[in-house]
């Protein structure tokens, strides 16, 4: 009989964390879809908020404080047109919260690393006259920590590209080099396989864009 009753009660506890797990799934995977087609500071606030809702439900899962705080800085970067540090720098700090959340339960991640790259080149852009020597290396070590924690992450070499791309010839850029990071980077994109549909496969889209620039 505790036998059989044992038996019982494992099949239950398995049956409920498979379903709470397809919960999980059926909730983040048009979220992360969306990500690629999103364009607008409302779309990303929108988009950023519903991933922190599932992040305050499961607590134990890094990816929905990871794409909280991506979504956060993306937001930020569609104000940038016409920076204003009053209204980035808190979308930073807050995306900043929540990229700690998520190393918390996932250490040495290169994904992390490429979040805490962006949110470091958001708060240099604001004000680059006065935040270059500070934010500059923070930028840079982000992105080198996230290259050697996985050198195949394709989206390595896709920031890599966005630098040269936008940098000024004068101060290191080069559109000739940026191509050649793009290239990179898509090679990188049609090799990768992530580990779940849920997991992080974002930014192909933009390599398009810039190699139709010439």
């Amino acid at each position: 009989m505790k036998k059989i009753l044992f038996a019982v009660l494992t099949t239950l506890v398995i049956t409920g964390a498979s379903a709470q797990s397809d919960k999980f799934m059926g909730a983040m995977k048009p979220l992360v879809a969306a990500i690629d087609s999103t364009t607008t500071y409302d779309g990303f606030m929108k988009l950023a908020n519903s991933f922190q809702r599932i992040a305050e439900a499961e607590k134990t899962q890094w990816l929905p404080f990871y794409y909280a705080a991506l979504c956060n800085v993306s937001a930020a970067y569609t104000l940038m047109a016409t920076p204003d540090p009053s209204k980035t720098d808190p979308m930073a700090d807050k995306a900043e919260g929540l990229l700690n959340q998520a190393e918390a339960l996932s250490k040495d991640n290169s994904e992390i690393y490429i979040v805490k790259k962006q949110i470091a080149s958001m708060r240099l852009i604001a004000d680059p006259m006065n935040r270059y020597m500070t934010y500059g290396p923070v930028a840079a070590e982000a992105l080198e920590k996230a290259k050697q924690l996985n050198p195949e992450n394709p989206r390595v070499y896709l920031l890599e590209a966005q630098d040269k791309y936008f940098t000024p010839e004068e101060f290191g850029g080069s559109k000739t080099d940026a191509k050649k990071l793009f290239e990179l980077s898509k090679q990188k994109f049609d090799a990768a396989k992530p580990e779940t549909d849920i997991h992080p496969r974002w930014g192909k889209n933009q390599i398009s864009y810039f190699l139709s620039q010439g």
